[in-house]
């Protein structure tokens, strides 16, 4: 259903901008970050673990395009070698508003397995925000476990924490 094709650069760009404002968005969102300065830390973040840009060594960028040979999104991985295991690391998968909910998702992350397993990794790792449940879903629908989970809980004064879909997630802990 899609292929997973090394992403050109202007497409890599517009990803940088959109994966910046995405992440400063999402840990504002989970209460991580305060929103002044949120921009400025997310695109520090991301310049320091991709100092070369998208000329990064062992940084993987792919388009991931339909039959159509439309673009669809952008996923990027890399190593993630840890003592007795080789595992790649999905930093960012993101498919455009416009193409969402039509299994692209699930298609991109069929797609990488081999092309995993041709680079000689025996796993495949990620990172999802907790509140993200339409991401989890397609995850676990997908083969993968939760093999960590953080939590924190606010304490007087603190910001309630906001869920993906703007729910106040301190305010389920008050009903149970």
């Amino acid at each position: 259903m899609v292929t997973l094709e090394p992403i050109a650069a202007q497409a890599w760009e517009a990803w940088r901008h959109a994966a910046i404002l995405g992440y400063a968005r999402d840990n504002i969102r989970i209460g991580a970050w305060p929103a002044a300065g949120s921009e400025a830390r997310a695109s520090a973040d991301l310049a320091r673990i991709l100092p070369d840009g998208q000329a990064t060594p062992g940084h993987d960028f792919r388009s991931i395009v339909n039959e159509d040979r439309v673009a669809v999104g952008v996923l990027w991985f890399a190593p993630n070698e840890a003592p007795h295991r080789r595992a790649i690391f999905i930093w960012d998968i993101v498919i455009s508003e416009a193409f969402r909910s039509r299994g692209y998702g699930r298609a991109a992350l069929e797609a990488l397995e081999p092309l995993a397993q041709a680079l000689g990794y025996d796993e495949i790792e990620l990172h999802v925000f907790g509140d993200n449940e339409i991401a989890r879903d397609l995850y676990r629908s997908a083969g993968y476990v939760e093999t960590n989970v953080s939590m924190v809980k606010r304490l007087l004064g603190g910001a309630p924490i906001k869920g993906a879909r703007g729910r106040d997630l301190d305010a389920r802990r008050s009903r149970r």
